[in-house]
C-alpha cells in the first residue's frame, strides 16, 4: 500500500537529550511500499540544567517548546502543508522523568534527566533491602540512578504535597514521550509504549504490566503511571494548521535506532553515537537476563502482548565528551574539528582520557566512578587529548561488545552505526580497529527518527510488515580493521588501567 499523493509525508519529532529535532519524510514510492528520503529537518538545542554536582535537569516546558518551533519549522522551510502528513512518530530521550499537575498540565517540577545521579542512594537502599535480583529478573535492569524509578520517588519525597496530591490522581507521571503526547493531544492522552514503560524500571517485562511490588517498595501510586502499548500504534489526534494528524508512533530513542536499522533478526546489532553510546542487539523473544553487566529490554513492535526482546549496554558518555572538549575546555569550537585535530598525531601520545563524568554504564556500573585523564607529559598538547578523547567512545563500546558477546555467544561480525559521533570518520575507523570488526554506516544517519517514521507508516498502512522495510537499508560506507593485534592489545590493556582508577572516586 501507499499513501495518497495528498497524504505523503511522515514527520518525525526526535527529541534528544540537548536538542529538539525535527524531521520531514517524503514516502518514496517503490517495490515493497518504497522507501524514505529526507525532505526537511530543523533542530534547536535547550538549556542544560546543573543545580549541582551529578544533578542533570531540563525544563519540560522547554522540551515542548522547542519541540514545537522545530515542527512548524521543518514544516514552513519544506513548504509542505500540514495537510499533507499521514502521520508522527516521536522518538525520545529515554529514562529522563516528568510529573505534572493532571488540571492545569504543569510540571511540579523539572525534568531530571537520566544523567542525574541524586538518586543513587536510594538506590543503594533498594540494593541494601535486598531488591536487586528481583528487579534484574523482573524488569530486565539493573538497580541504578540512571532509570525513572527512584527519580519518580525523589520528586514525591522532595516536592511539598506531591506524594499526597499523587495518591488522589491530581499527578500524572511520564517519560519525554508520554510528555509531549499529552501535550501535543491537549491533555487527551496519557500513554508510553513497550520500550519507554522498559527502561523505568517500574515495568515488569516478563507479565507485560506495571510491577505492583516495585511500585509498593517506592511507594508510587498506580495511577500516576501511563497506560503502554506498542511502539507502532494511533496514540491519538494533534492538531496542526487546522488539520487533525495523527500521533502514530512513540518508541525510545535506542530502539527507534535499532527499528531503523532493520535490524529485525536475532544477533542484529547496532550502536548509536549520540550523548551517550548505546549499543543494543536483537535477542529474539525469550528474554535472557545478563550475567556481564548488560540490560534486557523491550524491542519496538506493533504487535500488543508479544513481547521481543533486545540486550543493550548503556555508556553514559559519548558524544558529550566532544561537546565538553567544545564547550567546556575550548579546545574546539565545533565538533567536526575533533577529526582534524585527532588526526594531526600518530597516536595518543600515551594519553588516556576516562570519561566518566556521571559514573560508569555497561558493563562496569560504577555511580561513584568519575573522569579523569592519565599519562600526561610535557609533550602532551591539545591534539592528543582531543584525539583520546575520541579514542574513549570507542574503547567504552569495545568494552560492550565484550560483554553482550559473552552474555549471548552471538558473535559479532559486523556492527551498524549511527547518531551524530558516526559521522566523524576517524573515530569510526578506530572504531573498526579496536573492535578488529567491521563497522558499516548506513546512507541514513538519522537512524532514530527513520525508526519512528517507519513505526509510524507501519500503524498507518504506508508498510503492511517489518520485512517490507527490510529492504531499504542502504550501505554510505565500511570500515575495515587495519590495527595489528599486539597495538590493539596494548591500546585497551592501558585503558583498562585508567577505568579501574577512576572507579568509586565519589565518596
Amino acid at each position: 500500500m501507499h499513501p495518497s499523493p495528498e497524504k505523503r509525508y511522515l514527520l518525525a519529532l526526535d527529541q534528544g537529550t540537548t536538542s529538539s529535532r525535527a524531521i520531514l519524510f517524503d514516502t518514496l514510492p517503490g517495490e515493497n511500499g518504497g522507501g524514505l528520503r529526507i525532505v526537511a529537518a530543523a533542530q534547536k538545542e535547550f538549556t542544560q540544567i546543573y543545580p549541582q554536582a551529578g544533578y542533570v535537569e531540563h525544563d519540560a516546558e522547554e522540551i515542548i517548546g522547542s519541540q514545537t518551533e522545530v515542527m512548524n519549522r521543518a514544516l514552513r522551510e519544506s513548504g509542505v502543508s500540514a495537510a499533507e502528513i499521514a502521520a508522527i512518530g516521536i522518538t525520545n530521550q529515554r529514562e529522563t522523568t516528568v510529573v505534572w499537575d493532571k488540571k492545569t498540565g504543569r510540571p511540579i517540577y523539572n525534568a531530571i534527566v537520566w544523567q542525574c545521579r541524586r538518586t543513587a542512594p536510594q538506590c543503594e537502599t533498594m540494593i541494601a533491602d535486598g531488591c536487586e535480583n528481583y528487579v534484574r529478573d523482573n524488569t530486565g535492569l539493573r538497580i541504578d540512578a540512571y532509570f525513572s524509578a527512584t527519580k519518580v520517588k525523589w520528586l514525591l519525597d522532595n516536592i511539598p504535597g506531591a506524594r499526597e496530591r499523587a495518591k488522589n490522581g491530581e499527578l500524572l507521571f511520564g517519560t519525554v514521550d508520554t510528555w509531549l503526547i499529552w501535550r501535543l493531544t491537549g491533555g487527551k492522552i496519557h500513554a508510553t509504549d513497550y520500550t519507554n514503560a522498559s527502561r523505568t524500571m517500574l515495568y515488569n517485562i516478563r507479565t507485560m504490566d506495571w510491577d505492583d511490588n516495585i511500585l509498593y517498595e517506592l511507594d508510587i501510586p498506580r495511577c500516576m503511571l501511563p497506560q503502554v502499548v506498542p511502539s507502532s500504534h494511533i496514540y491519538g489526534t494533534t492538531r496542526l494548521e487546522g488539520v487533525d494528524i495523527p500521533i502514530a508512533s512513540a518508541v525510545g530513542d535506542q530502539q527507534a535506532a535499532l527499528f531503523g536499522q532493520a535490524c529485525f533478526e536475532t544477533g542484529d546489532v547496532k550502536n548509536t553515537y549520540g550523548t551517550g553510546c548505546f549499543l543494543l542487539m536483537n535477542i529474539g523473544k525469550s528474554m535472557r537476563v545478563s550475567e556481564q553487566g548488560m540490560l534486557t529490554t523491550l524491542s519496538a513492535g506493533s504487535r500488543p502482548g508479544k513481547p521481543e526482546y533486545v540486550m543493550e549496554g548503556s555508556v553514559f558518555v559519548g558524544g558529550a565528551i566532544i561537546q565538553w572538549l567544545r564547550d567546556e575546555l575550548g579546545l574546539i569550537t565545533s565538533a567536526a574539528e575533533s577529526e582534524f585535530f585527532a588526526t594531526q598525531v600518530p597516536d595518543n601520545g600515551g594519553v588516556v582520557v576516562v570519561p566518566a563524568f556521571t559514573g560508569l554504564g555497561a558493563p562496569h556500573w560504577d555511580m561513584y566512578a568519575r573522569g579523569a585523564i592519565f599519562g600526561l607529559t610535557r609533550g602532551a598538547g591539545r591534539n592528543h587529548l582531543v584525539r583520546a578523547s575520541l579514542e574513549s567512545i570507542a574503547f567504552q563500546s569495545r568494552d560492550v561488545v565484550d560483554a553482550i558477546t559473552a552474555d549471548t555467544g552471538i558473535p559479532i561480525r559486523t556492527l551498524k552505526v549511527d547518531g551524530g559521533a558516526s559521522a566523524n570518520n576517524f573515530l569510526m575507523q578506530f572504531q573498526a580497529d579496536i573492535l578488529g570488526r567491521e563497522v558499516v554506516r548506513p546512507s541514513i544517519r538519522e537512524t532514530t527518527a527513520l525508526g519512528a517514521a517507519y513505526l509510524a507508516g507501519l500503524a498507518c498502512g504506508i508498510w503492511e510488515s517489518a520485512e517490507q522495510i527490510k529492504g531499504q537499508w542502504t550501505l554510505e560506507r565500511r570500515f575495515v580493521p587495519a590495527m595489528e593485534r599486539e597495538e590493539r592489545t596494548a591500546l585497551l590493556h592501558r585503558w583498562h588501567r585508567g577505568v579501574e582508577r577512576c572507579r568509586g572516586w565519589q565518596e
